[in-house]
């Protein structure tokens, strides 16, 4: 008896033994027939990207932009804002794309709700963020196209470089690198990535007839085109939302005398020095006494 079971047990082995070996044999052809090529240039691309995971290029991760770059002709190697021109070199030379790198950009608030003592329409209370409560009536602020201080953009932001004082958002030029996060993040479009080299900005985008604009806001623009009209370098221009715009390369070609001459003609005065030359200018006057923009940085 102890024989038979013996038997049993050996054919059983060596059954599944031989089904094992089927399928190991299966296995390691398939894996064989469709293994995929790792291309080693994505792993030296890979590696020269700074691995921040911001997803700034619009890509999941820096592995999905190193594949991306290097399999697609049509992606440019500047997306990657963290490493800034520096990386975008290295991607250029390992991809053997043109280089059409525009640096210095930096995340900029286009809302003076603050400076131009815009009152709360209301007490929000409900999801803390600020796509939550700007479904509520436009938000708590008492312009509808103002921020809603919640700090969407503080989390969104990998670098630091977003800070909410006083229920508003403050960008530290210094920390700031352009990803963009901070733009798809504010659900009032309120962020823009402004050339630092622009001297001056407007900081509205209220979309308020004249008359509502001034009753709400201090300082809100009520797009009288004064600007438009006198600016001696000609880079003011409405853009496709209706909006102030301004032509950083103008803007920046003329020189300190266009930005005392813009800032000047604005009757609302909304058209503020750009950080980067605020210094700069409040060091030529001895001081300035036109509405602050906090900075951190």
């Amino acid at each position: 008896m102890d024989l038979e079971l013996l038997k049993l047990a050996l054919g059983g082995v060596a059954l599944l033994g031989s089904i094992g070996l089927i399928f190991g044999v299966g296995l390691g052809y398939a894996a064989h027939r469709f293994a995929v090529t790792v291309d080693p240039l994505i792993d030296e691309t890979l590696e020269c990207l700074p691995m921040a995971q911001c997803g700034g290029c619009g890509f999941p991760g820096c592995e999905g932009y190193a594949t991306a770059v290097v399999n697609d002709p049509d992606i440019s190697p500047n997306l990657c804002f963290p490493g800034k021109k520096e990386v975008a070199e290295l991607v250029a030379n390992l991809t053997g794309k043109e280089l059409d790198f525009k640096e210095n950009m930096v995340a900029t608030v286009r809302c003076a709700c603050q400076a131009g003592n815009v009152e709360r329409k209301f007490q929000y209370q409900g999801y803390s963020t600020c796509t939550a409560a700007a479904l509520a009536f436009g938000g708590p602020a008492g312009c509808q196209w103002g921020c809603t201080g919640l700090g969407e953009c503080e989390a969104s932001c990998p670098f630091d470089a977003i800070k909410m004082v006083d229920e508003f958002p403050q960008v530290s030029e210094d920390l700031c690198v352009g990803c963009g996060l901070c733009v798809k993040a504010c659900p009032k479009e309120l962020f823009e990535l402004i050339d630092v080299n622009v001297r001056v900005y407007v900081p509205c985008v209220t979309k308020d007839p004249a008359k509502k604009s001034k009753d709400i806001c201090d300082i809100g623009c009520i797009y009288c085109r004064a600007c438009i009209n006198k600016c001696p370098a000609e880079a003011y221009t409405l853009d496709d939302n209706g909006l102030i715009a301004i032509d950083a390369t103008k803007c920046a070609e003329y020189g300190p005398a266009c930005e005392e001459l813009c800032i000047d003609i604005c009757p609302r005065n909304i058209i503020l020095p750009y950080p980067h030359h605020r210094e700069a200018a409040t060091d030529e006057t001895g001081g300035d006494d036109r509405i602050p923009l906090k900075v951190v940085g």
